[in-house]
């Protein structure tokens, strides 16, 4: 027979594996809330709704790739992977569209919508603008000859935006190496993902007011380089002339980015900063020889981005127009 004084030692053994497993189901449940499948039964043709209205047009404007994928990490960088990025102003929110990092600057709001038409077409009330800017994402990268990556489902919307988390959150062009780093580590990423993650300069382009400081006061530049810059980026005026951030081969998803930073042919400030003597210079010498490591561990920090807290379960809302809250 069990002494008294083991009785209730048990009972607290019993009552704390009972509070754990409780526990660990609810986080199981929580993380199962997103998942690959999430539209097989619910909305089966999602995914090719999508995968259709982007390759159409990344075909018709290749840049446009680059933009969509922007418009993810611009939205995963503010309060989480919720669509909020694309609500309009209302009166009683500003939203992030004229954000310091987003105004004259993000776009492909229009493709958003059409794919977000679409899909309602097909299954009204069922697919978030969140799920379709993280679907988005991967396919205008698939498009422009880049990896593929499982993109997690079942995010839901928004109902606010933060004009202020946007103009805090999201890295500048002008952050210096150790500036960068901290960024992404305040998102739960390592120097080594961030790096990853800034290869999506392989593609896109940059307005001349984002690279201007570089281009007249840096000596890390290349020579030629910077002399074709200077013939569209005067050093006054001229603001939102394009530059492609990857000179090389501006509409291909590859690792030329990294071969230009060992060449010192980064545009931006914070691009060139990867490679300047710092600690991440073996990774961008990694990518630059190794396209295949680049590109796959590109594809699992976008899975990561992704996951970025996410609003799951009845938080939230599936909206019928991704600009306003239903």
């Amino acid at each position: 027979m069990a002494s008294p004084s083991s009785v209730p030692c048990r009972t607290c053994i019993c009552m704390l594996l009972f509070l754990y497993l409780i526990g660990m189901t609810m986080m199981g449940s929580v993380q199962a809330q997103l998942s690959s499948n999430y539209y097989a039964s619910s909305c089966p043709k999602a995914l090719s709704t999508i995968r259709s209205a982007v390759t159409s047009a990344v075909s018709s404007e290749a840049r446009m790739g680059a933009s969509l994928l922007r418009l993810h990490f611009h939205d995963c960088f503010v309060n989480g992977c919720d669509a909020s990025v694309l609500l309009d102003d209302t009166s009683s929110f500003t939203g992030e569209k004229t954000a310091g990092p987003n105004a004259n600057s993000l776009r492909g709001f229009n493709v958003i919508d059409t794919i977000k038409t679409n899909v309602e077409n097909v299954c009204p009330g069922v697919v978030s603008c969140a799920d379709i800017l993280a679907v988005a994402a991967r396919d205008s990268v698939v498009a422009l000859g880049g990896p593929s990556w499982t993109v997690q489902l079942g995010r839901r919307d928004s109902t606010t935006a933060s004009l202020s988390a946007a103009n805090s959150n999201i890295p500048a062009p002008t952050l210096n190496l150790s500036a960068l780093i901290t960024a992404f580590s305040n998102k739960g990423f390592s120097a080594k993902e961030m790096v990853a993650l800034s290869g999506s300069h392989t593609i896109g382009q940059a307005r001349c007011t984002t690279f201007r400081g570089r281009l007249y006061s840096e000596s890390n530049l290349d020579s030629s380089l910077a002399t074709s810059l200077k013939s569209n980026c005067p050093s006054s005026g001229g603001d939102n002339n394009l530059s492609p951030l990857d000179e090389t081969s501006p509409t291909s998803f590859d690792n030329s980015y990294f071969t230009n930073l060992v060449n010192q042919k980064g545009l931006l400030h914070s691009d060139q900063q990867l490679f300047s003597g710092g600690s991440t210079n073996s990774q961008v010498n990694t990518y630059s020889t190794n396209s295949g490591t680049f590109l796959t561990d590109f594809a699992n920090a976008m899975v990561k981005m992704g996951n970025l807290s996410p609003l799951t379960g009845s938080n939230g809302q599936i909206r019928t127009n991704c600009k306003k809250v239903n």
